[in-house]
């Protein structure tokens, strides 16, 4: 291990607002709104705020997969949010979701709208709403639950400790690497121990669990986030990688990726999602 700069944390934290790395300006102490932004609302009953995030996706996916198991009522509206310019502490944003975090929603289809924040509850209340992508037995429901909060819980390690020390920190830390590193090795062996025997996480049956766990560690093995498989060798985890790529050909999970996505070649954006047919637009004007 290279030797580290010694540090004594002082007994009263100051915020540096300059403190270096790619989401700097938009981190702060604080939360609430900074500023007045009325949020659009489109022509759906189910309005979505958000950007293609791995936390993002699993929203997006949910609703195509509802869609195409002909839920007429999982029609919906994705407005993005640009975080890097912070866009999500407008008080628009802000009276959805207190947290200023993507992905939000608001269900109109009701007689008081509702408003649901953090991907996981987001999932779950799509589930419950359609009977949909959640098992009806209570000890496969339970399994389904149990997995769904291990992503919730363990994704933090992924997204905030390994992806932003490997990717997005100002300066590459051995320590924080070499820590986070084998965290996130550790879950991938969970994983792929998982899905030695079973199709999906939880057996035969496609569930939220699978759309969750798949918008972070399926995009993490495929190279679609971090640019960190060959450095994870996730070639490794065949059962993973196997079911990684099965939940990908899915045609619902290939749309959904796409929306709210405003980076990469053209024809992987969808910016905002309105109708069906956005999809077949095959660029998008820059927004």
């Amino acid at each position: 291990m290279s030797n580290l700069q010694s540090y004594t944390p002082p007994k009263v934290w100051k915020w540096e607002s300059k403190n270096g790395g790619e989401w700097a300006n938009i981190n702060r102490p604080i939360s609430g709104a900074t500023h007045d932004k009325v949020l659009p609302v489109g022509k759906h009953p189910i309005q979505l705020y958000s950007l293609a995030t791995p936390n993002g996706i699993k929203v997006t996916i949910m609703l195509e997969e509802l869609l195409a198991r002909g839920f007429s009522g999982a029609e919906y509206d994705a407005h993005l949010i640009k975080i890097n310019e912070g866009q999500q502490f407008g008080s628009g944003f802000v009276d959805i979701n207190p947290n200023s975090k993507i992905p939000a929603l608001v269900d109109n289809s009701t007689d008081t709208p509702i408003k649901v924040f953090e991907s996981g509850a987001i999932l779950l209340y799509l589930a419950e709403k359609f009977n949909a992508f959640i098992p009806q037995e209570l000890s496969k429901k339970t399994e389904c639950m149990s997995w769904l909060f291990w992503q919730m819980g363990s994704a933090p390690y992924l997204g905030g400790g390994f992806g932003h020390f490997y990717s997005y920190a100002p300066e590459k830390i051995e320590y924080c690497i070499d820590r986070f590193t084998m965290e996130v090795k550790r879950q991938l062996d969970v994983l792929d121990k998982q899905l030695a025997d079973k199709k999906f996480i939880c057996g035969d049956e496609y569930t939220i669990a699978d759309i969750a766990i798949w918008s972070w560690y399926g995009s993490l093995v495929l190279n679609r986030v971090y640019n960190a498989a060959e450095f994870l060798e996730a070639h490794t985890y065949t059962h993973l990688m196997r079911w990684a790529k099965a939940v990908l050909s899915r045609q619902a999970v290939q749309r959904g990726i796409k929306v709210n996505r405003t980076w990469g070649e053209p024809e992987e954006q969808l910016h905002e999602r309105h109708n069906a047919s956005d999809f077949e637009t095959k660029t998008q004007d820059k927004i």
